[in-house]
């Protein structure tokens, strides 16, 4: 990984290296035991899953597993989080229920009524097959970048999120993390309509979904018959003009892989220009985990999003191997920050607690009163994401 230390130093690899692994208080240690303690959570959260069924959070209260079928949009991040702590523990018991459950996501590659295919498929088939290649997986992946690409309208110039009404065309900030499996689809078959659909998509998001300070609408509504904006909104957050937390989250790890993929530099400007509108916020908390909004109205006593934490840490650990190096120091410092804080006992859950998740106080749609400071499948999934990430800079 000597391009990440070189962001750090111009000074030799083991030089930036040891610098890096001077600075962290995470040692690999730390990691290490933190694997061992979420795989034995997960072993908990698999022996309460009934059958083909998928987790989607745990209220204490009752003691009480929501659950999900395979459509749910959140389907996918189980089985990955599964096959991340199988690559980090070895546990095989971990690779077999991560396999079992993509007997049970598979017929969703057919699925066209959703935009989340990328979360659903890429983030469960898409890790097996880096662990196990094979021709299976890669054509159930093309499948489902085929049956996303069927929610691609050419006037709006955007895959479409919610279905709604005939006369709106409603595309979410959440959408831009299911491109990831569009340049997949571009690598693996060497067509490129799928890599031209998401830089499309992308463009067009970028220039109609943010606000001069570089924060995010959550919902755009286009005209599906002239691809004219309609009404720009928020339903996850606040308000229409208020900063919802994962919305801002969900934006950055898009655009710094949309920068990943094609090199074009709107998009690394984009990224560094949404990092630096949540890292500058006077709301961001000093532990860096974010409200639910940065406009709540009861801030210092709105409820934590870790989840948008989670997010936020993987994307920062990414963007730094392309940022200049002044700002690569301080995207690296606020994502170990973010790591330092998910991994103490307020956010982490102790073993055989929490349902079996992994992180607590995740907030997944306030304003509807559904999942409310709860563990959620999708902040496990990213923390461990960032975890890894992070490792590649102290080996």
């Amino acid at each position: 990984m000597s391009g990440l230390f070189l962001q750090f130093s111009c000074s030799s690899n083991k030089t930036a290296s040891k610098g890096a692994s001077q600075k962290t208080n995470i040692s690999a240690q730390t990691i290490s035991g933190i694997y061992q303690e979420a795989a034995a959570q997960y072993k908990v959260l698999a022996a309460k899953l009934p059958a083909n069924r998928f987790p989607k959070s745990y209220h204490a209260s009752k003691d009480s597993l929501e659950t999900s079928g395979s459509d749910w949009w959140c389907s996918g991040f189980y089985p990955g989080t599964l096959f991340y702590l199988y690559q980090a523990t070895g546990d095989k018991q971990l690779n077999a229920e991560a396999n079992r459950m993509l007997e049970a996501l598979k017929k969703e590659q057919y699925n066209t009524s959703t935009h989340d295919l990328g979360f659903m498929m890429y983030c469960s088939y898409g890790k097996a097959n880096e662990i196990t290649p094979n021709a299976a997986y890669k054509d159930i992946l093309v499948n489902s970048a085929k049956s996303l690409s069927s929610r691609f309208n050419p006037k709006v110039g955007a895959i479409k999120s919610w279905d709604s009404n005939k006369n709106e065309f409603l595309v979410i900030i959440d959408n831009m993390m299911n491109l990831e499996l569009l340049f997949w689809a571009t690598k693996a078959t060497g067509d490129s309509s799928f890599y031209k659909l998401a830089v499309t998509h992308a463009n067009t998001t970028l220039k109609n979904h943010f606000r001069p300070d570089y924060s995010s609408y959550h919902v755009i509504n286009y005209d599906p018959a002239t691809g004219a904006v309609q009404q720009k909104r928020t339903a996850q957050g606040y308000a229409d003009e208020s900063a919802w937390a994962r919305g801002q989250a969900w934006g950055l790890y898009g655009y710094t892989v949309m920068y990943r993929e094609t090199k074009d530099p709107q998009y690394l400007t984009q990224a560094t220009n949404m990092a630096d509108f949540m890292l500058n916020h006077p709301n961001l908390p000093e532990d860096k985990i974010p409200y639910w909004d940065f406009n709540a109205p009861n801030i210092p006593n709105a409820l934590r999003d870790a989840s948008a934490g989670a997010i936020n840490a993987a994307a920062l650990l990414e963007l730094c191997r392309y940022a200049p190096e002044a700002t690569a120091r301080k995207y690296f410092s606020a994502a170990e920050t973010i790591l330092q804080a998910l991994s103490t006992d307020t956010y982490r859950a102790a073993p055989g607690t929490n349902g079996g998740f992994i992180l607590k106080h995740g907030v997944g749609h306030l304003p509807a009163g559904t999942e409310v400071d709860t563990p959620l499948t999708y902040a496990d999934y990213y923390y461990i994401e960032a975890l890894r990430r992070y490792q590649e800079f102290i080996k």
